[in-house]
């Protein structure tokens, strides 16, 4: 006759393998990969990353790319994905809003999360998820507007895909207009998702962990610095991030949001900033073991 002890341990032994594959995270690391990134990384720097995560526990990790099938974004792979890493640089325009617009309705949906590296704020998904985070700010602000004479008129930034000067207005920006018909027209600024300075030097960066508790800081120091880095230099025009975890420095003054969190409906996006295709910024065990945090806790959902 069997114990109710051991039948206890039966079901353990029986139920452990299914919460074990609960917990699996699937990600996807999506890589432009341009010539550039083999002066430091010899297979590419997506699949650099990929390798690691694909080390750790509770990670199953895909690496595609823009020669994938469908550019590496084929519904079949983004059904399946929990966390999606993003790593885009001169040719973030062969990703379509439309094909943004898709991933960003995912992350609404919970479904999954994103995680924006360094140029990856050009990136189609960021900017369209910058764009979602803005019109909802915006209409959350003057939703006491009379929507049934309420119109929306929608601004781009003067030009894509070229850096702000330091004077120009801070974007994303919104305010109404009334006219004398009893109309308002509530102008919104779309976010240049940009910055007025950048150096591709390779100076070392400073990091500060502004928020030590978060768990994106899980184990990683107070301040660290990473030895070989591009700058770049706030003002970042995106909308205000619900938290900040990393702050960044330079000796000649610069400084950086470089770890910021928004929630996007029912998902998040992550934006870490540190990087440059010719420096092996992530060969450093610092910004994986930050990447490997970000994707634990962004696929747990609040």
């Amino acid at each position: 006759m069997i114990t109710l002890r051991a039948l206890c341990f039966t079901i353990l032994i029986i139920l452990c393998p299914l919460a074990h594959a609960a917990e699996t995270i699937n990600v996807v690391v999506w890589d432009e990969q341009q010539p550039a990134q083999k002066e430091a990384y010899a297979n590419f720097l997506g699949n650099e990353i990929a390798a690691y995560l694909s080390k750790q526990e509770g990670l199953s990790v895909r690496s595609v790319n823009l020669a994938s099938p469908e550019k590496g974004i084929a519904d079949n792979v983004l059904n399946s994905c929990d966390v999606l890493i993003w790593w885009g640089h001169i040719r973030q325009f062969e990703i379509t809003p439309e094909q943004g617009q898709a991933i960003v309705t995912r992350i609404k949906n919970g479904q999954l999360s994103l995680i924006a590296l360094h140029s990856a704020h050009w990136a189609t998904p960021f900017v369209e998820a910058m764009k979602d985070r803005t019109k909802t700010n915006a209409i959350n602000k003057f939703k006491q507007l009379d929507s049934e004479q309420l119109d929306i008129k929608y601004v781009d930034p003067p030009r894509r895909y070229f850096a702000p000067d330091r004077n120009d207005p801070l974007t994303p920006r919104f305010y109404p207009r009334k006219f004398p018909s009893g109309k308002t027209e509530l102008v919104i600024h779309w976010p240049n998702c940009c910055f007025p300075a950048y150096r591709n030097d390779g100076k070392p960066s400073t990091l500060f962990t502004i928020k030590k508790s978060h768990p994106i800081a899980n184990g990683i120091p107070a301040k660290f610095q990473l030895p070989s880095t591009e700058m770049y230099d706030e003002p970042f025009h995106i909308p205000a991030p619900d938290e900040v975890v990393f702050e960044e420095r330079w000796p000649t003054g610069e400084w950086f949001r470089s770890g910021m969190i928004w929630n996007i409906g029912e998902g998040k996006v992550f934006y870490f900033r540190p990087g440059h295709e010719t420096f092996p910024v992530y060969k450093q065990p610092v910004a994986l073991k930050i990447v490997e945090n970000a994707v634990r806790y962004l696929h747990h959902r609040d």
